[in-house]
């Protein structure tokens, strides 16, 4: 769960150009004239991109391309076309729909059950899949969206002369109701999901520095409002409803009985916008992410592991880089949490491609006018197939929100240490009625991915004191002569100045 905002990031031009050291183009269905997003464009064996949702990428050149020199084009259900590179003079490329040979289909196939696929595809994850240690070079970005849906205060008493209804109403008010925070980094990663090691070759934020829309920003507001005008030698007893705590005022709101509910998360979001920790954050989100992936264990998206309790379809045939693959619908037999397709090879029978999202709230907590609800889990997924026949992840993309809300009454009282009997000095209450919305999506798209030995592993190095460059508005010229996923019109569009659009989460 977050709190805050901010994060970031910077990217290439959005319209075609063809110069010595990169092309950029967007990818069309011939047909429908609608953008194809996460197709691939292979330049060589290890130099390609994926589309993002827009349809859109670039690609850096190492050398000006020759007449011979060409892209090719795949997507899922698209016939795999080659373009010379010399002739792209558009800023669309079109692509058709491959027409599906079922005669061809069938005969690899064999007539198999679904039941029979679904076990295939659970029996092959260990020779499918790349358990081992390997080297992957991959592009990371994580897009942070934050909005205030309420934020009420009910101002009852305060026997704190600059503590009064006008200065928390004014401090309220400028406070943001959405924000954004983007981060993006180019790296290698090292290592599998028991272990790892992260290290970074260049890495940006873009976001704006005075818009923070967190519980711990008001708080901090609050902690400085109370440092400012309570006595040196004082100590603050802060109570919400029935509970109440004895704290100093540099911790402040830190210790509430009802913040216990979050407290882990808050620090988790202090680690994360703490500087010196960006490696560390960053490769935790990593490992996170590689975990999550439907064929390990124990993870929250359970169709295959608990495949009994889904109902799965066998709706359509297709192909994906010339091979020909099961299209798989599976959705929930009675309380559990997915549904969605699977493209599955009919040969090796691994799931080639994923789309599955939840259909009910993954949590739903309640208490003492506290209230959190994580509410989103959508995720696409695109593997490809290595040297050693085992996939690789080639693509994620991930997207996951929450609401958080907070009903109850605040007390703060003021007491002196050297003041006989109750102590008591000042007083202030009120009565706060928040709920903040979170959406944070995360993409990653492996260019490379090798298998590595143990004393590789053992003897690659982490750049633990590197530091993300700071950007207040996106940049088309950061990134260059370097291969990322394209930004999509909200990333090229951002800047720290104007009121961003930025929506909101599911209820």
């Amino acid at each position: 769960m977050n709190y805050h905002l901010v994060l970031v990031t910077l990217f290439l031009y959005t319209g075609l150009t063809v110069t010595a050291q990169s092309i950029s183009s967007k990818i069309v269905d011939k047909k429908t004239n609608e953008p194809i997003p996460y197709a691939t464009i292979q330049l060589s064996e290890n130099e390609g991109i994926i589309t993002n949702e827009e349809g859109r990428f670039s690609l850096n050149l190492e050398a000006t391309p020759t007449e011979t020199d060409s892209i090719y084009i795949s997507s899922m259900g698209y016939e795999k076309v080659g373009v010379a590179i010399h002739t792209i003079t558009d800023s669309i490329i079109y692509i058709s729909p491959k027409a599906i040979e079922l005669k061809g289909v069938f005969v690899t196939n064999k007539n198999l059950t679904i039941d029979e696929i679904i076990d295939n595809v659970k029996e092959r994850i260990p020779e499918n899949y790349n358990f081992g240690l390997s080297q992957k070079r991959l592009f990371y970005r994580e897009s942070e969206y934050n909005t205030v849906k309420k934020f009420n205060v009910k101002f009852k008493k305060s026997t704190i002369k600059e503590l009064n209804k006008k200065l928390i109403d004014s401090t309220i008010a400028v406070l943001p109701k959405k924000a954004a925070f983007y981060t993006e980094i180019l790296c290698d990663l090292y290592g599998n999901t028991e272990k790892s090691k992260l290290q970074i070759i260049k890495a940006a934020e873009l976001y704006n520095k005075n818009k923070r829309v967190s519980m711990e920003a008001a708080a901090e507001q609050m902690e400085a409002i109370f440092k400012k005008n309570v006595k040196p030698d004082s100590y603050l007893k802060i109570k919400s409803g029935w509970f109440g705590t004895k704290v100093q005022v540099d911790s402040i709101l830190e210790h509430t009985d009802d913040a216990a509910v979050v407290k882990d998360e808050m620090d988790n979001q202090k680690k994360k916008r703490n500087k010196n920790e960006f490696l560390k954050y960053r490769k935790s989100g990593l490992e996170t992410l590689f975990s999550s992936l439907f064929y390990n264990e124990d993870v929250l998206s359970n169709f295959l592991n608990k495949s009994g309790r889904y109902n799965f379809e066998l709706v359509d045939y297709t192909y994906f880089d010339d091979t020909s693959v099961y299209v798989i619908n599976f959705s929930p037999k009675r309380k559990e949490d997915f549904k969605g397709t699977l493209y599955v090879n009919t040969e090796d029978f691994a799931v080639v491609r994923a789309e599955y999202k939840n259909v009910r709230l993954l949590k739903n907590f309640g208490l003492l006018g506290v209230k959190f609800q994580d509410n989103l889990y959508d995720n696409k997924l695109i593997f490809s197939k290595g040297k050693n026949n085992k996939y690789d992840l080639k693509y994620l993309e991930m997207k996951r929100g929450n609401l958080f809300g907070f009903d109850r009454p605040l007390k703060v009282i003021e007491k002196n240490k050297h003041v006989k009997g109750r102590r008591k000095q000042n007083e202030l209450s009120l009565d706060l009625d928040v709920v903040m919305n979170n959406l944070t999506k995360f993409e990653i798209v492996v260019f490379d991915s090798k298998p590595i030995s143990e004393a590789t592993y053992k003897n690659s190095t982490e750049n633990k004191n590197i530091k993300p460059q700071y950007l207040s508005k996106y940049n088309p010229d950061f990134w260059n002569g370097y291969n990322i996923i394209e930004p999509n019109f909200a990333i090229r569009q951002f800047t720290a100045t104007p009121e961003e659009d930025l929506g909101t989460t599911p209820e």
